[in-house]
């Protein structure tokens, strides 16, 4: 921000030009959702990525709030670190730029950071300016950026036509975190993923027993599950012990429970029928916050004059529906394996939460 209020008496000024051209947009033109307006915002309702300073939610969450707090910090290191600002002779910073201003810098320098292979943790992440901005991204190629010699390199993996794009690995990034971090979408990213959270009830009076038998099997009290790409059956699957365990209300059974050392895998028609009917009411309910359905989203994708922001928000959700609708499928099949589909679920004082 200082370098820029230099204008063109700057070094930095050719990059700060382009970064400023780019404003931090990938490679659909797009900046992050962190720079959109709350009418653009509104093209993620439903999705957990969605942004708003109302109702500020998920993976943006976090990082909105980081922003802000390296904002309000910044005159405390002006303070205590004047050396590092002696060159620029300006107020402390909270006085000569706004928030917005950072806000903007902040997009465009995270737009610049890449994720390198074959090294440490401590350098797995580096500042390439202008890289991410003028690459195209991919999260199934063999390009990637690599540490060399102290140096950032891009290795190729195979020989390239003049002319020819070169689509660079982008890391194991949802497509949440693409969109938040570089303003793009990839539609065959298989490390794209949705969380669900699964917290037993604190007020069972054998909300105890039941923590230490999920911490046995490798879960916690409140957890996560990461439901990936392709793999929605195996997640519903490692979901369905952990919400038959909430389920259990009857002490001698809990007992059997514990000294069975292992999950939960078998339970009664009824009890099983509830844990099912939750899991399909959740994963509808999910869906149901999406103002459109996938069919819509199609249609509108179709539209060659649609607007480049609202494009890239309805891929963002239409992976996300497809992961929820692959879900409930799983679930809506285990519940026609049923021996009597029929059968009424039965009453669960203490059932789990899920979001």
């Amino acid at each position: 921000m200082y370098e820029k209020k230099q204008g063109k008496k700057s070094f930095w000024y050719p990059y700060i030009r382009e970064l400023d051209r780019q404003r931090g947009r990938g490679q659909l033109a797009v900046e992050s959702p962190l720079l959109w307006s709350e009418a653009e915002l509104a093209y993620l309702t439903g999705s957990p990525t969605k942004v708003s300073y109302a109702t500020i939610t998920a993976d943006v969450r976090a990082r909105a709030e980081g922003i802000k707090r390296e904002y309000n910090e910044l005159d405390t290191v002006w303070f205590m670190a004047g050396s590092l600002f002696q060159q620029y002779p300006y107020d402390i910073p909270t006085e000569a730029f706004p928030f917005e201003i950072f806000k903007q810098a902040f997009v465009a320098v995270q737009s610049c950071v890449v994720h390198l292979q074959k090294v440490s943790l401590a350098q797995r992440f580096a500042l390439v300016p202008l890289g991410p901005p003028l690459l195209a991204y991919g999260s199934n190629c063999r390009a990637m950026l690599t540490a060399v010699d102290g140096a950032v390199q891009l290795v190729v993996d195979r020989p390239y036509k003049a002319g020819e794009s070169i689509v660079v690995w982008c890391g194991p990034q949802p497509n949440s975190k693409l969109l938040i971090n570089y303003g793009f979408v990839d539609e065959d990213n298989p490390y794209d993923r949705l969380v669900v959270e699964a917290a037993l009830n604190t007020e069972d009076p054998q909300y105890q027993d039941k923590r230490m038998v999920a911490q046995r099997n490798g879960k916690l009290s409140v957890q996560t599950f990461q439901v990936y790409v392709g793999k929605e059956k195996e997640t519903v699957f490692d979901m369905l012990p952990y919400v038959r365990l909430g389920y259990v209300s009857d002490p001698s059974e809990m007992q059997s429970v514990i000294s069975s050392q292992g999950p939960i895998c078998a339970v009664s028609p009824c009890m099983e029928r509830a844990v099912l009917d939750q899991l399909a009411d959740y994963f509808r309910t999910r869906l149901a916050g999406y103002p459109t359905t996938l069919s819509e989203d199609d249609s509108l994708l179709a539209d060659a004059n649609l607007n480049p922001k609202k494009r890239v928000a309805t891929r963002l959700v239409r992976l996300e529906k497809k992961m929820l609708h692959a879900c409930l499928k799983v679930v809506v099949d285990l519940i026609g394996q049923l021996p009597d589909d029929t059968v009424s679920p039965c009453p669960a004082p203490y059932a789990p939460s899920l979001k």
